[in-house]
């Protein structure tokens, strides 16, 4: 099973950076998007032979999640159970071959007020991931704004006190992974550094001055041969991909 998380950064901007086309490339089974910034456009996964979930905005042209999968899901979820992050269509899930493939799109606290929004969304996916595990084999993919260690953002002493990398994120982040959580990525590069969003200033991307914040994470199986996409460019976020290679018991 080939599973890929790929923050959107809108749905129609990607599509034409040549969306369709490295989907048809890779072939995924399944497709966790985020910041999908549409109502459902279900055409653009049917014309490559997908079905689709949807979990969008009320507001018009912001965040919003999705899945695609070659197969149809069963057992969809939507949101948090919490009204006021669920209207930000943050979260979907749905179960295929008894595992439970989520997509989640944390907020950014990069503006100053959202910090709160962003911490009240903590606690929450904890307690959803949670009974998610409970229930059986997990995959939770998706934006989570939070790099987790110095190894996951290029100028980490500079971003000490800057969103993303605030130490109670980062202690949050050590929570969720002891909470059952495998962090198949970080399992896949070892010590080494890579990044899956790079800012739109000049000279971020071409130095690789990025944050790793995209994440494959699994209860009950595990994903290999994980990798970042860089050179996609389909958004300001690298697609990850990996393969679900085994069961746990």
């Amino acid at each position: 099973m080939h599973v890929v998380t790929l923050n959107l950064n809108g749905l129609r901007s990607a599509v034409k950076k040549g969306l369709p086309d490295w989907i048809s490339t890779q072939s995924p089974d399944v497709l966790l998007l985020q910041e999908v910034r549409a109502g459902p456009m279900p055409e653009v996964f049917g014309a490559l032979g997908y079905h689709s979930v949807w979990h969008p905005a009320q507001r018009p042209g912001y965040s919003g999640v999705a899945i695609a999968s070659r197969e149809p899901l069963e057992q969809l979820e939507t949101g948090f159970g919490d009204e006021l992050l669920d209207a930000e269509g943050r979260l979907i899930s749905g179960v295929l071959g008894g595992v439970r493939y989520a997509s989640v799109y944390l907020p950014s606290g990069a503006r100053g007020e959202r910090q709160d929004f962003k911490d009240r969304s903590l606690p929450l996916l904890s307690a959803w991931a949670a009974d998610a595990i409970s229930r059986g084999p997990l995959v939770l993919g998706g934006d989570f704004n939070v790099a987790h260690t110095e190894l996951d953002i290029k100028n980490w002493r500079s971003n000490q006190k800057n969103s993303g990398f605030l130490p109670h994120e980062r202690a949050w982040m050590t929570e969720l992974l002891q909470s059952g959580l495998h962090d198949n990525h970080r399992a896949a590069l070892g010590e080494q550094a890579a990044y899956t969003w790079w800012s739109n200033r000049a000279g971020a991307y071409a130095n690789d001055v990025g944050w790793r914040i995209d994440y494959l994470l699994s209860s009950g199986v595990r994903l290999g041969q994980v990798q970042a996409h860089r050179a996609a460019r389909l958004s300001d976020h690298a697609p990850l991909s990996g393969i679900l290679t085994n069961m746990l018991d």
